[in-house]
């Protein structure tokens, strides 16, 4: 209180003389010192200030572009991610598809061979017994031959004559008729 009454008093012009030849101020050296920060700072923010500024904020704005590229990037993994999927799956299903089309295919092919091999056993069991009874009229022609052939030479030897040409044919045709 007393410092507003010294200044209120007129004194206060004294109270700061005194007070600055206490710390020892000396206002050329005070008024240098001032012009020279003002200058310095008047370099640093022309020279150095500005183009960090610059740099901090083309920073800024590249951390900016960043992360706004890393959204897009995201949501570009999820879309691919979920195209992958739905790709996978359409996949996993068709070739379930394919694979239970090739079973039915196998089946009916099975199926269809099976029925090829019965048919072309059917034709060689068919042909088989068309040449066995082939063979069996060729053997019953032989025999008959061979009976008729041997009825003559029985008779003859039991009748002890010779027999002609006429009567041979006629006992083989009786032993034939008999035969059949």
């Amino acid at each position: 209180m007393s410092l507003i009454i010294v200044a209120a008093s007129g004194g206060a012009t004294d109270v700061i003389r005194e007070t600055a030849d206490t710390f020892g101020w000396n206002w050329q050296l005070f008024l240098s010192q001032v012009i020279s920060f003002c200058i310095v700072a008047f370099l640093l923010r022309r020279f150095a200030y500005k183009p960090i500024l610059a740099v901090l904020e083309e920073r800024r704005r590249r951390i900016e572009e960043g992360q706004l590229n890393a959204e897009l990037i995201k949501k570009q993994l999820a879309e691919a991610e979920q195209r992958y999927a739905e790709i996978l799956s359409k996949a996993n299903a068709d070739a379930q598809k394919m694979i239970d089309e090739a079973r039915t295919s196998a089946g009916h092919l099975a199926e269809r061979k099976q029925q090829e091999a019965i048919a072309a056993a059917e034709q060689i069991m068919a042909k088989a017994r068309e040449a066995t009874a082939i063979e069996h009229e060729q053997a019953m022609e032989t025999l008959k031959r061979e009976l008729g052939r041997l009825v003559v030479d029985t008779t003859a030897k039991v009748t002890g004559k010779v027999l002609t040409a006429e009567d041979q044919r006629r006992l083989q045709e009786e032993a034939s008729r008999q035969l059949a």
